[in-house]
């Protein structure tokens, strides 16, 4: 939670509806502990993945975040599971000073075509802050007990 916000007081984020995505609901949390928002595929027809294929599949939104805030954009667990299907960039990150149009980038990892339809949840949305930083470069890092140990380094059990 970003200090001064409370959890009663959502964040209020500016959303346009573009005309794609005409008749669909805006992206919205499923229940009330989620974390993301569902994202749906504002598509005219439907559209089939091939295996090992990816497509671009528009949201139909576009968003204000406020300074401070991105937008990530990550698979939905029961694509991944059910068919193969997550988000190629993942998590794809939308900037609080980008105003475009909203997409997902689909990969069909799976053994089978994937056929998506007009307003299928293809992925969740969520919102967190952002901490700017400022390099300070140094001749050394302080030492820890893992020290640069990596890619593997603890073992498998």
């Amino acid at each position: 939670m970003v200090p001064g916000q409370s959890a009663a007081v959502p964040l209020s984020v500016q959303i346009l509806r573009l005309p794609e995505a005409e008749g669909l609901p805006l992206p919205g949390y499923a229940t009330a502990g989620a974390s993301g928002m569902d994202v749906l595929a504002a598509i005219p027809t439907s559209v089939s993945i091939p295996p090992l294929s990816w497509r671009l599949i528009p949201a139909g939104i576009a968003i204000a975040l406020p300074a401070g805030y991105e937008a990530q954009i990550r698979p939905r667990s029961g694509l991944a599971m059910r068919h193969g299907v997550g988000v190629l960039n993942a998590p794809g990150t939308i900037d609080a000073d980008y105003r475009g149009p909203i997409s997902v980038i689909l990969i069909n990892l799976g053994t089978e075509p994937f056929d998506l339809h007009r307003g299928d949840r293809i992925a969740q949305l969520v919102i967190q802050p952002v901490i700017h930083i400022q390099w300070t470069e140094v001749s050394e890092l302080p030492e820890t007990g893992r020290g640069d140990g990596g890619f593997g380094h603890t073992g498998v059990r």
